[in-house]
């Protein structure tokens, strides 16, 4: 599984962006897996999935690492 760190949340819309080397990502709150939205804070390390969503890329399966 690919590792990135969280480089942007907006909790209060339930979205946030991870660098994941590559480029930047969007995840949505529903892919987090073993943690809420609101524990996840800035710069923390996660892993996940890369998926693609109607938008482009996404991260999808998101845990804390």
């Amino acid at each position: 599984m690919p590792q990135g760190t969280i480089k942007k949340l907006i909790a209060d819309k339930g979205f946030g962006f991870i660098d994941g080397g590559r480029g930047d990502l969007f995840f949505h709150h529903s892919q987090i897996e073993g943690a809420t939205i609101e524990e996840l804070r800035v710069g923390q390390q996660v892993t996940f999935e890369e998926g693609s969503g109607p938008k482009g890329p996404r991260a999808e399966n998101v845990r804390p690492a």
